[in-house]
């Protein structure tokens, strides 16, 4: 029985506007959503997984974040 905690939010909009559109009348639509994480933060928990499998789990999803990552 495991469990994953996931201890970022994406919570900052990013917004763009169309190509050639006059200045002013807002910022245009959210196109998506950004998480800042610190230097430091934990990212993600497991519990109830074996070492094997946590490490595993870990390398599968290491290409996702554009910034560098260790197993602690």
């Amino acid at each position: 029985n495991c469990k994953i905690w996931v201890r970022v939010l994406a919570d900052l909009p990013i917004t763009g506007k169309p190509a050639e559109v006059r200045m002013g009348r807002g910022k245009g639509n959210p196109t998506g959503w950004i998480a800042h994480v610190s230097t430091g933060q934990i990212p993600f928990e497991m519990d109830g997984v074996s070492l094997s499998n946590a490490r595993q789990a870990a390398r599968l999803a290491a290409h996702k974040p554009c910034s560098s990552t260790k197993f602690v």
